[in-house]
């Protein structure tokens, strides 16, 4: 694939390269959300009862994305192919700002999950991955007597 060096598209050409960068070095966020971007986008919430993950993986192939939860490390790792890769040799892309290519994500969840009771499911470019927290870490009411 030939990249095209357009007056125009240089600016285009060097805010990618500052995204591929970025993605290489930034470091993953932890159920707080330090830091922000990469791909896939992610939403990370909770209920007494379980921690919520929601991907947003458009265009990716569910079969080819991986779950791994690991001493409260939750891995998401899989690749989206390009749309442009049925082009020849001699073609010339101007622009290509959808991410496509390996992606890895790493959150850091609580210790009081069970890594056994991991649920994960993909429709319509939406992975929805729940986990459930231990029994022992379930909210209780205690009676007073």
């Amino acid at each position: 694939m030939d990249f095209s060096l357009f007056p125009r598209d240089v600016f285009a050409d060097l805010d990618r390269l500052q995204r591929q960068m970025q993605q290489a070095f930034e470091f993953s966020p932890s159920i707080r959300g330090f830091a922000r971007g990469g791909f896939p986008a992610l939403n990370v919430g909770g209920t007494p009862q379980s921690v919520e993950i929601y991907a947003y993986v458009p265009g990716v192939d569910p079969s080819s994305i991986e779950v791994n939860l690991e001493r409260g490390v939750l891995t998401l790792s899989g690749e989206r192919k390009s749309a442009l890769e049925g082009l020849g040799a001699k073609d010339t892309v101007h622009i290509e700002e959808r991410f496509a290519g390996k992606f890895r994500r790493v959150v850091t969840l609580s210790d009081d999950l069970d890594p056994d009771s991991v649920e994960a499911r993909c429709k319509d470019g939406l992975l929805h991955i729940s986990v459930k927290r231990k029994a022992a870490a379930q909210p209780r009411r205690v009676t007073i007597q």
